[in-house]
């Protein structure tokens, strides 16, 4: 238990930080933020941590933290049975901290990267919190809402079919559904881009794509994918942050 705190139950809130700049954050995500004592957040070990990076300076100078540090990310496949293992452990980790600073009647503020229900790590914690403690969660802006307004292009018109896939699926299973949509949003490319590429081109779309990195970061690029040179070199791969879309072109006025 945490020594020196009040003994009714403290809360926990998943906080949504949008795509990665301070001022794209909401007014309650902002309030919350800067008013925490405590505050958790997800990081890769021996790292700062994106979601704690985004905060920078809107911490109270005496907020506790609690850097919730993967065991996994790229190691092994996600396939491979260890990697569920593992996080399923960390997760069950985690929410025990948690629920002990809740029950010592601690708020704890959650740091989460885009939206918290949108393929978020919280997700997992959230679920796991469910009927054990006060849980909470308060929206973002999604990075693939970031990624299309840099294009300076609407993503959907009239009834257009938006689909979001992740870049990690089977090059066949990415191929059909590229085909079938009229707007796309892919995730999770990283080491995947080059079956990514494939993927497109074989539903016929590769001139469509636009690769967006970093959307609305500091050091966001935004180019149609087939400016990117397949054999130059760094091009095998794309920042973690990188989505690939084609914008739909529907029904309008």
């Amino acid at each position: 238990m945490i020594q020196g705190i009040r003994t009714t139950q403290g809360s926990i809130v998943g906080v949504g930080l949008g795509p990665g700049s301070q001022d794209l954050m909401s007014v309650r995500a902002d309030r919350l933020i800067r008013q925490a004592t405590h505050i958790a957040y997800f990081r890769k070990k021996g790292r700062k941590g994106h979601a704690r990076s985004i905060v920078e300076g809107l911490l109270a100078p005496d907020v506790i933290e609690l850097p919730m540090e993967y065991p996994v990310t790229t190691e092994i496949p996600v396939d491979d049975p260890r990697y569920n293992a593992l996080l399923s452990s960390f997760y069950e980790q985690s929410v025990a901290q948690l629920i002990e600073m809740a029950n010592a009647g601690c708020d704890v503020v959650v740091l989460c990267e885009g939206d918290p229900f949108f393929y978020g790590s919280f997700m997992h914690l959230y679920t796991r919190l469910l009927n054990q403690v006060s849980v909470s969660v308060v929206p973002g802006i999604t990075g693939m809402s970031a990624a299309w307004t840099a294009t300076g292009q609407p993503i959907t018109w009239g009834d257009d079919i938006l689909t979001v896939l992740m870049a990690t699926l089977p090059e066949q299973a990415l191929a059909e559904r590229i085909a079938q949509t009229d707007a796309l949003v892919v995730m999770k490319i990283g080491r995947n881009l080059n079956k990514l590429r494939r993927a497109l081109v074989t539903a016929g779309r590769e001139h469509q794509a636009w690769l967006i990195e970093y959307a609305a970061m500091a050091q966001q690029r935004v180019l149609p994918l087939s400016d990117l040179d397949p054999l130059a070199e760094g091009t095998q791969n794309v920042p973690y942050f990188s989505i690939v879309l084609i914008h739909g072109n529907g029904r309008r006025p």
